[in-house]
């Protein structure tokens, strides 16, 4: 192995301990020692990685947001518009389940941390809206409605993914579909709301 190779597994050692650990105890409340211990190094040798804990930190939002986007992005794009809402949802459920301390990441450090962190977050969550809000209105013009604030709609749906979307993480995954429905329900709530759901689709089974 050489020297770059080497110094990118270490790296990938680091984020991937500062994962593991902050699933149990939050990021925030690790120390730069004990995750350079977690993963086998010095605790100089962190410095040849990252200057600090918060930019340590911010690799970890980075990875983590950017993976669930794209997972959620190639769902959302192999799938129908009539199946897309549900597909979008299970896809995320089975993140959460599947990825438990990288959800816990997201979910739970965005009030606390340090201020970088917290907005490191808060962007990424407002990537996700953006999506969103974006794939409203390509839908939206596709079938020639004029639903009105979309962007708006798009945070809601986010926030209640997001929030209601965590109680799969201390459900059995027999209740999850349960839980999909319930979410999709929610969704459909926001879209009527905006004039994105006919009254005829609501009253039809989710897609």
């Amino acid at each position: 192995m050489n020297r770059i190779q080497q110094k990118r597994e270490t790296r990938r050692k680091l984020i991937e301990a500062a994962l593991a650990m902050s699933a149990e105890r939050g990021f925030s409340s690790l120390s730069l020692r004990e995750i350079a211990k977690a993963a086998g190094i010095a605790a100089t040798g962190f410095y040849r990685h990252f200057r600090d804990l918060d930019e340590l930190g911010l690799a970890l939002v980075d990875e983590v947001a950017v993976a669930l986007r794209a997972l959620i992005r190639e769902a959302r794009r192999r799938t129908s518009d009539k199946g897309r809402l549900r597909t979008s949802i299970e896809t995320f459920l089975d993140y959460v389940r599947e990825s438990p301390h990288h959800f816990r990441l997201l979910l739970g450090e965005r009030l606390g941390g340090s201020v970088a962190f917290r907005e490191a977050l808060r962007a990424e969550i407002a990537l996700f809206v953006a999506e969103l809000s974006h794939d409203l209105a390509v839908q939206a013009r596709a079938a020639g409605m004029k639903a009105a604030d979309l962007p708006l709609a798009a945070e809601a749906i986010v926030a209640v993914v997001f929030t209601v979307g965590a109680e799969a993480l201390d459900l059995p995954r027999a209740r999850h579909a349960a839980l999909a429905e319930r979410i999709i329900g929610e969704v459909n709530l926001i879209l009527r709301g905006v004039g994105f759901v006919s009254r005829s689709a609501a009253r039809r089974p989710a897609d």
